[in-house]
């Protein structure tokens, strides 16, 4: 992959730096500018490495749902100065939560988002600099595919994986059709949720770096890491 220019990122919390220790540390951040005292094994394989003139837009926020990238962070984007050469995209897992308990609502929600980050990929695809790419990220699950709401302290919602199952295969589906590679950030989370330790701990730098969630779905600093990774992954396999 060649120099980024200009990489911004959209999204929810899975790409800010708020729960992972601050500025600089949350998953498009490392993917960014690696943070080489945390993770030496990543020296050198960033995208300031590959251009050391690029530059980070950070668009996502904390609780965005694809209605606030819709309607919010499509217009910062537009307004950036200069075309974005990469555009990561990570969204669907609040508005999936905001049903939680009721599957059907749920099911309907994961359509709805389907719909409109297909919507959102064609205009970011408008506003592309040539040869630019984009990336969509899955959504993780802190249960490690258990479903265990006692656990994690919530009410029981035995459907959780189904339908978070379904809300990624769309996602990987809305990605195909619009040329998007997609980042299996739940993939890669995969055993650093409960069969690692208590997800909803608060410290965003737990003694145990298999442990990578912090108050129950946010990414702590090791978990920042994994997000790069599904990043880096899609942009090079």
């Amino acid at each position: 992959m060649t120099g980024p220019g200009l990489y911004a990122a959209l999204g929810d919390s899975i790409s800010i730096d708020d729960y992972s220790g601050g500025p600089g540390r949350g998953g498009a951040s490392l993917l960014f500018r690696n943070r080489d005292d945390d993770f030496p094994q990543w020296r050198g394989r960033d995208l300031v490495s590959a251009d050391p003139d690029a530059r980070l837009a950070l668009l996502a926020t904390d609780g965005a749902t694809v209605d606030t990238v819709e309607r919010s962070q499509l217009r910062r984007l537009a307004a950036l100065d200069g075309r974005p050469t990469l555009v990561t995209v990570t969204v669907g897992g609040n508005d999936v939560l905001s049903c939680f308990g009721d599957t059907p609502a749920a099911r309907r929600t994961v359509r709805e988002v389907a719909e409109r980050v297909s919507t959102v990929l064609a205009q970011v695809a408008t506003l592309l600099a040539p040869g630019g790419r984009m990336v969509v990220g899955t959504v993780y699950d802190p249960s490690d595919g258990t479903a265990d709401a006692d656990r994690l302290g919530l009410p029981p919602w035995p459907e959780a994986v189904d339908v978070l199952h379904e809300l990624n295969g769309e996602l990987r589906r809305v990605a195909g059709s619009a040329g998007a590679a997609v980042a299996d950030i739940a993939g890669t989370f995969l055993g650093h949720g409960l069969q690692a330790g208590d997800p909803n701990q608060p410290d965003p730098r737990p003694g145990s770096r298999e442990l990578w969630f912090c108050s129950l779905i946010e990414p702590n600093a090791w978990g920042a890491s994994g997000v790069r990774e599904a990043f880096w992954t899609a942009l090079h396999s």
